[in-house]
């Protein structure tokens, strides 16, 4: 009974191994691999420039906060100051960073901002 519970498990150790969910289909791992890699790109710019505007948002109300607080301290008020500015330049980098790559690829004929297009054309 053992040695025929043996080798009924032997037999399935040939099949290969699946991925989980669009990789692991059968017969599409081409064609569903460079979606999959585009929208966990545009998923991540996304996510990372809501975090950037979240952050923008916290640096301006604690710098306002700050700068309520100051009490006519011309330092504290300097600090609060450049927290405000910190926070504008960096949302004003975020925002030029897009249309910089997008200038960028028009220029050498890349579309860097749409992954899967430019994975696709690499790979033909």
């Amino acid at each position: 009974m053992i040695p025929g519970l043996i080798a009924q498990r032997s037999e399935n150790l040939g099949e290969p191994l699946r991925g989980i969910g669009p990789l692991g289909l059968e017969g599409q791992l081409a064609s569903g691999g460079i979606p999959t890699f585009n929208k966990v790109l545009s998923t991540t710019v996304g996510l990372l420039t809501i975090v950037a505007g979240i952050y923008f948002i916290f640096l301006m109300i604690s710098g306002a906060i700050s700068w309520m607080g100051a009490g006519g301290d011309k330092g504290a008020i300097e600090d609060a100051r450049k927290r405000i500015m910190n926070g504008i330049i960096g949302l004003i980098i975020v925002i030029a960073g897009f249309f910089i790559i997008d200038l960028i690829g028009y220029l050498i004929g890349i579309d860097f901002l749409r992954g899967a297009f430019l994975i696709f054309n690499i790979t033909q």
